[in-house]
């Protein structure tokens, strides 16, 4: 298996140092979308999808003004997935698979991109789309993005233990180094993807927390504005901090076989990109 770590939707909000920790106030923080290109002996498949061309092409409707304002989006189309996947000398009829954390717009917008894929969500997470339940969940489930019909595969949330997470997924049709792990809290669905590399498992932990602070074994912290948003964007208060701790236990018993990460810190990209893969 080759593993790519891509960037496939970067964003440049107001903020600063509120936002990425690093200096500077007075200046816009950097945010990415974490995606991960798996090159298996018969396929390929994409761990999240970034925001997709359509958001370059049709902004406004594919990620709406609300997300467009607070985020800043760089509207770059040659990082969009499918492109980078071209770029890398394959066709986009080449992702047989897609697996998602959960289906926020910028998670899900590249969905389109590759119409001939199944999409690997938890069952909770699709039910949530499908229902809109609450304001929060109609802003973040651009219904656009999914006008194309994906090939659905749906799990529910039964499975065995792994480094102790319960209930933990293989995929249907897919190989055993690859599995889905419920982190619930920040929607109703959300999961984590576990991937054995064959040199050690990643775990693409999406946003179940946002800044690599929140890891700290002695002291979990992270900047005001990652707080401050964590807690205005989340569906399950309770159920996020109790995974947040589930994954500093297994960076705490299991950091020499498992490498965590999310899905929007710059500087977790960049340590898994100058990573052999």
């Amino acid at each position: 298996m080759r593993v790519h770590h891509l960037d496939c939707g970067t964003m440049r909000p107001f903020g600063g140092t509120l936002l990425d920790g690093a200096p500077g106030l007075l200046r816009r923080a950097e945010m990415v979308c974490h995606c991960l290109l798996l090159e298996l002996d018969d396929r390929l498949v994409l761990i999240e999808t970034g925001m997709g061309e359509q958001s370059v092409r049709r902004p406004d409707e594919w990620l709406g003004r609300r997300f467009i304002t607070l985020t800043r989006p760089v509207f770059d189309i040659e990082r969009t997935a499918v492109r980078q996947v071209e770029a890398l000398g394959f066709r986009r009829e080449d992702v047989r698979d897609i697996v998602l954390t959960h289906l926020d717009l910028d998670h899900a917008g590249g969905l389109a991109d590759f119409p001939h894929a199944t999409v690997h969500v938890y069952d909770e997470e699709l039910r949530a789309f499908q229902g809109a339940h609450t304001a929060q969940e109609r802003f973040r489930y651009r219904a656009a993005q999914f006008e194309h019909g994906p090939k659905w595969q749906s799990y529910a949330d039964l499975g065995e233990p792994w480094f102790g997470f319960e209930a933990v997924r293989e995929l249907a049709g897919l190989p055993p180094s690859l599995l889905l792990v419920p982190l619930a809290g920040h929607t109703r669905g959300h999961a984590g993807v576990a991937v054995d590399t064959g040199d050690g498992w990643l775990l693409a932990a999406g946003d179940a927390y946002f800044h690599p602070g929140q890891l700290d074994l002695a002291h979990p912290h992270q900047p005001l504005g990652v707080t401050l948003f964590e807690r205005s964007v989340e569906t399950l208060g309770g159920p996020r901090r109790e995974n947040q701790q589930r994954l500093r236990d297994l960076l705490r018993d299991h950091g020499d076989q498992v490498r965590i990460f999310s899905a929007h810190n710059a500087a977790e990209l960049r340590a898994c990109q100058t990573v052999p893969a």
